[in-house]
């Protein structure tokens, strides 16, 4: 784990002081919430309005949303060496003129082809945003404070898809989805002033500092890469297992099915229900659930993180995470009071919410020494890699399995994880 006095014992930098440190990764975070703006809103309208953008069939629209995802696998590498040579500033910069430029690209552009390539670069304006965010947590945090941190930085990360999912949802049936997609991306312009007044001018691998000052600062790219990744401590790669489950679990397969489970359980008939006088569909209902989860997220993952820096560590609240999140995916597919049933929706939601800080945290701190960079880069690729094939998997399975098997399924993988998670626990207690 990194530590200020390990960093100094070194030759790298010691961290910033603790509130310096918390204001770098509060600014990096608003800076990422106002680039996922366009992206969010994008989710909401280009299912319901793909025709306004001269889409074709409705394959294109799946295509266009996940494309994004399979961009950032061969990406992920090459930022993570970027970050190397640049600083955080010129990384976090071109991130947020890249997000512009798509955002403003969906108000303008029409088609598939130029559509597919407007997603293509905010796949790279992604990459360089989250990790250079990552990267800032790591040289702003210490043992104590590393998952209040990174709790910090993905709740305030979710005001942005909040924001941006209420403006499409909203919005684009008053002013036109065009014009809402202009409307966001030059409100998203601010994030290019803000980023250069407050991100560290600092190259964002003061972490890989060292690597430049020995022997393998001469072995290629691809050497020095294979190196740090056979070194990889045995915790974790229990972290990599963990992202890419939860990953094809929550990114992937419980994303893409969440609408259709509502409409199984909604109690009205057509698969709709009476809110205050409102008639809502499935689709209304899973937004409003998202929503609900994107607004307590800037006040609970703070206080999960800030709880897993505590002096039982952060595996036995995972562990527990995992456990709850298994027995209420396990129990959604049956039929219960709709009360009930909603209940447990809203506490698989809190599960995702803990599962997702608790795993950047722990993947933070097992990233180690000078390859740190590489850890974080290799962990950040793997869970693309889960939310890109969960989608994929789950509909795969669901005509075979059916929503109950396939929500089974996914339970029985985080109970693995789970157990993976309590062994940890048993060997710690057992070398103490």
């Amino acid at each position: 784990m990194i530590t200020s006095s390990s960093a100094l014992s070194d030759g790298r930098p010691s961290a910033p002081a603790p509130s310096e440190g918390s204001k770098q990764v509060r600014i990096i975070a608003w800076v990422t919430a106002i680039c996922l703006l366009g992206d969010s809103m994008y989710y909401i309208v280009l299912p319901l309005y793909w025709k306004h953008f001269g889409l074709d069939a409705l394959w294109q629209v799946g295509f266009l949303l996940s494309i994004n995802r399979f961009v950032r696998l061969p990406l992920n590498p090459l930022v993570g060496w970027l970050y190397s040579r640049m600083s955080k500033r010129l990384g976090v910069m071109l991130a947020v003129l890249l997000a512009c430029l798509t955002t403003i690209g969906y108000g303008c552009l029409s088609g598939f082809t130029a559509l597919l390539i407007a997603r293509a670069l905010w796949g790279a304006a992604w990459s360089l945003l989250r990790i250079g965010g990552y990267l800032t947590v790591l040289e702003a945090s210490s043992d104590s404070n590393r998952g209040q941190l990174l709790g910090s930085y993905n709740g305030i990360i979710a005001f942005g898809s909040l924001i941006g999912m209420l403006a499409g949802g909203v919005l684009a049936d008053v002013i036109g989805v065009r014009p809402i997609a202009l409307l966001l991306g030059v409100v998203m312009l601010a994030g290019i002033p803000f980023a250069w007044k407050h991100v560290p001018s600092s190259r964002g691998t003061e972490a890989v500092a060292a690597v430049g000052t020995n022997k393998d600062s001469k072995k290629s790219l691809s050497q020095r890469w294979s190196s740090a990744l056979t070194q990889i401590p045995a915790a974790f790669w229990l972290v990599l297992a963990s992202g890419t489950g939860t990953a094809i679990v929550f990114f992937g397969i419980y994303l893409s099915t969440l609408s259709a489970v509502i409409e199984a359980h909604l109690p009205g008939t057509g698969g709709t229900i009476t809110l205050l006088g409102a008639t809502l569909g499935a689709a209304s209902v899973a937004g409003i659930v998202q929503a609900i989860r994107w607004a307590w997220s800037p006040y609970l993952s703070p206080r999960i993180g800030a709880w897993s820096d505590g002096p039982r560590g952060r595996l036995p609240l995972y562990t527990a995470s995992l456990a709850i999140a298994a027995v209420t995916l396990a129990l959604l597919p049956l039929k219960l009071p709709f009360a009930a049933w909603l209940s447990l929706l809203l506490v698989a939601q809190l599960a995702n919410t803990a599962i997702v800080t608790l795993t950047d945290a722990l993947a933070a701190d097992a990233s180690t020494g000078s390859s740190r960079v590489a850890y974080m880069t290799t962990y950040t690729t793997v869970v693309d890699v889960g939310a890109a094939l969960g989608p994929l998997l789950g509909f795969a399975l669901l005509g075979q399995l059916g929503l109950a098997g396939l929500y089974q399924l996914c339970a029985a993988l985080l109970l693995v994880l789970a157990a993976l998670s309590a062994a940890a626990i048993f060997r710690a207690r057992v070398r103490a």
